[in-house]
Protein backbone atom coordinates (compact mmCIF):
# COMPACT_ATOMS: atom_id res chain seq x y z
CA UNK A 1 0.00 0.00 0.00
CA UNK A 2 1.25 3.72 -0.42
CA UNK A 3 0.06 6.81 0.15
CA UNK A 4 -1.41 8.80 -2.95
CA UNK A 5 -1.99 11.96 -1.45
CA UNK A 6 2.22 11.59 -1.21
CA UNK A 7 3.96 13.31 -3.68
CA UNK A 8 7.00 12.77 -2.30
CA UNK A 9 8.40 15.93 -0.84
CA UNK A 10 9.48 16.11 2.67
CA UNK A 11 8.37 19.24 4.23
CA UNK A 12 11.09 21.14 5.27
CA UNK A 13 11.05 24.35 7.66
CA UNK A 14 13.37 27.17 6.36
CA UNK A 15 13.98 30.24 8.40
CA UNK A 16 14.27 33.38 6.11
CA UNK A 17 15.51 36.01 9.46
CA UNK A 18 15.69 36.71 12.82
CA UNK A 19 14.81 40.31 13.82
CA UNK A 20 13.58 41.61 17.09
CA UNK A 21 10.39 40.37 17.32
CA UNK A 22 11.68 36.88 16.74
CA UNK A 23 12.25 34.03 13.97
CA UNK A 24 10.74 34.47 10.66
CA UNK A 25 10.53 31.50 8.42
CA UNK A 26 10.09 31.56 4.59
CA UNK A 27 6.54 31.20 4.84
CA UNK A 28 6.63 34.53 6.50
CA UNK A 29 5.57 33.26 10.02
CA UNK A 30 7.16 35.00 12.62
CA UNK A 31 7.97 32.52 15.77
CA UNK A 32 8.18 35.00 19.00
CA UNK A 33 9.29 32.06 21.56
CA UNK A 34 11.07 29.27 21.42
CA UNK A 35 10.91 26.70 19.20
CA UNK A 36 11.51 23.41 17.99
CA UNK A 37 11.85 22.21 14.26
CA UNK A 38 11.07 18.67 13.83
CA UNK A 39 10.30 16.37 11.32
CA UNK A 40 9.12 19.32 9.23
CA UNK A 41 6.71 20.62 11.76
CA UNK A 42 7.31 23.70 14.03
CA UNK A 43 6.64 22.98 18.06
CA UNK A 44 6.29 26.21 20.25
CA UNK A 45 8.65 25.01 23.39
CA UNK A 46 7.70 25.85 27.04
CA UNK A 47 10.76 26.96 28.72
CA UNK A 48 12.20 28.52 31.91
CA UNK A 49 13.12 32.28 31.02
CA UNK A 50 16.38 32.02 32.41
CA UNK A 51 18.93 30.08 30.53
CA UNK A 52 19.40 26.67 32.13
CA UNK A 53 18.27 27.46 35.21
CA UNK A 54 15.79 25.23 35.84
CA UNK A 55 15.97 23.08 33.07
CA UNK A 56 15.88 19.29 33.20
CA UNK A 57 16.04 16.63 30.53
CA UNK A 58 12.41 16.97 30.57
CA UNK A 59 12.32 19.84 28.31
CA UNK A 60 13.77 17.98 25.68
CA UNK A 61 11.14 14.58 25.83
CA UNK A 62 10.02 15.57 22.43
CA UNK A 63 13.63 13.56 21.30
CA UNK A 64 12.66 10.68 23.47
CA UNK A 65 9.81 9.72 21.54
CA UNK A 66 10.37 10.75 18.10
CA UNK A 67 10.96 8.01 15.70
CA UNK A 68 12.96 8.16 13.72
CA UNK A 69 15.38 10.27 15.91
CA UNK A 70 16.80 13.23 14.60
CA UNK A 71 21.12 12.54 13.82
CA UNK A 72 21.72 15.94 15.24
CA UNK A 73 19.90 18.49 17.70
CA UNK A 74 21.24 22.27 16.31
CA UNK A 75 20.36 24.03 19.72
CA UNK A 76 20.30 27.63 19.21
CA UNK A 77 21.09 29.84 22.73
CA UNK A 78 20.16 32.76 21.37
CA UNK A 79 22.20 35.81 20.88
CA UNK A 80 25.87 33.81 22.66
CA UNK A 81 26.55 30.24 22.77
CA UNK A 82 25.51 28.88 26.50
CA UNK A 83 26.40 25.30 27.24
CA UNK A 84 23.72 23.09 28.63
CA UNK A 85 24.69 21.40 31.53
CA UNK A 86 25.95 17.90 31.63
CA UNK A 87 22.67 15.84 32.25
CA UNK A 88 21.52 17.71 29.24
CA UNK A 89 23.96 16.65 26.86
CA UNK A 90 24.20 13.13 28.52
CA UNK A 91 21.01 12.75 28.07
CA UNK A 92 20.48 13.54 24.48
CA UNK A 93 23.72 11.65 23.67
CA UNK A 94 21.80 8.55 25.56
CA UNK A 95 19.40 8.38 23.23
CA UNK A 96 21.60 9.02 20.23
CA UNK A 97 21.26 12.28 19.54
CA UNK A 98 24.15 14.76 18.16
CA UNK A 99 23.99 17.60 19.75
CA UNK A 100 25.25 20.95 18.28
CA UNK A 101 25.23 23.95 20.77
CA UNK A 102 25.44 27.70 18.43
CA UNK A 103 24.08 31.25 18.84
CA UNK A 104 20.56 31.17 17.49
CA UNK A 105 21.77 33.11 14.51
CA UNK A 106 24.11 30.59 13.43
CA UNK A 107 22.28 27.60 14.69
CA UNK A 108 19.86 28.79 12.02
CA UNK A 109 21.68 28.98 9.34
CA UNK A 110 23.05 25.24 10.25
CA UNK A 111 19.83 24.36 10.40
CA UNK A 112 18.64 25.39 7.24
CA UNK A 113 22.11 24.00 5.47
CA UNK A 114 21.45 20.46 6.49
CA UNK A 115 17.76 20.44 6.29
CA UNK A 116 18.46 21.42 2.30
CA UNK A 117 21.05 18.58 1.93
CA UNK A 118 18.55 15.80 3.46
CA UNK A 119 19.80 15.63 6.59
CA UNK A 120 17.77 14.12 9.77
CA UNK A 121 18.14 17.43 11.74
CA UNK A 122 16.24 19.45 14.18
CA UNK A 123 16.49 22.47 16.02
CA UNK A 124 15.46 23.79 19.03
CA UNK A 125 16.12 27.85 19.39
CA UNK A 126 15.72 30.33 22.01
CA UNK A 127 14.97 33.79 20.98
CA UNK A 128 17.90 35.68 19.90
CA UNK A 129 17.39 38.35 22.90
CA UNK A 130 20.27 38.51 25.23
CA UNK A 131 20.70 35.38 27.27
CA UNK A 132 19.69 35.40 30.82
CA UNK A 133 22.11 33.06 32.79
CA UNK A 134 21.71 32.25 36.39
Amino acid sequence: MSNMLDDGKKLTIQVRNITPAGIELADGLVLPSACIFLGGEVFLWNVPDTLWTGWTKEHFQIFDVTIPKPEILILGTGKSVVLPPPSIRTHLSSIGIGLEILDTWNACSTYNLLSEEGRRVAAALLPPRPAAKA
